[in-house]
């Protein structure tokens, strides 16, 4: 079986568990992520942290990124432009949402566009080395590498439930790591870089 074919696998496999379960359990799963990392990820007033609202049976993160905007982060969401791309639009509390591609949903193309210096990153698997398995579009992994091609370096969170975990993500060259994962059980950090 080839990475490719595995990452399939994997990721079939993890979104299976992850919508699964119940969504009262989920919506109680996604307050814990906010009680472990509300006050734990540390960053200055005018920090700018992207976050994205639940589609399907993703960790709903909008309890996390209102404490955030109570501390003075500036917050934005994915916004996708075409197939290759997605850039991320400031999210002002009492902005209407419109569908933004993808089944996500956020500001409209006249809010402003930011540069994420935390990056909290929905994914479909994970393992304990900081190896991701996204959706299978490329859209973080390339918007990633755009924001290093400016000399930025953004925090990477991912965010998945416990049972989106996995033995070994077959990493590829393509991949970007994460420097920290965000679970119902916890923050790990990857790296020294998440604070």
């Amino acid at each position: 079986m080839t990475p490719k074919e595995l990452k399939a696998q994997l990721r079939a496999e993890r979104l299976a568990l992850r919508d699964a379960i119940p969504t009262d359990l989920r919506a109680a799963k996604s307050l814990d992520m906010a009680a472990h990392a509300g006050d734990a990820i540390v960053f200055t007033p005018g920090t700018i942290i992207s976050g994205f609202l639940p589609i399907r049976s993703e960790a709903d993160l909008q309890p996390l990124m209102a404490r955030w905007r109570g501390r003075g982060a500036r917050l934005c969401v994915p916004a996708i432009i075409d197939k290759q791309t997605i850039v991320f639009r400031e999210l002002v509390h009492g902005t209407a949402m419109i569908g933004t591609g993808f089944g996500t949903v956020g500001p409209g193309e006249d809010a402003a566009i930011l540069d994420p210096e935390i990056m909290l990153v929905p994914l479909s698997a994970f393992d304990s080395r900081g190896h991701r398995i996204g959706y299978g579009a490329g859209h973080y992994d390339r918007a990633i590498g755009r924001l290093r091609q400016k000399g930025l370096s953004p925090k990477l969170i991912g965010i998945a439930f416990d049972c989106q975990e996995v033995a070994e993500v077959p990493a590829e060259p393509h991949d970007i790591s994460l420097d920290a994962i965000l679970t119902e059980s916890g923050l790990r950090h990857f790296t020294s870089r998440i604070g």
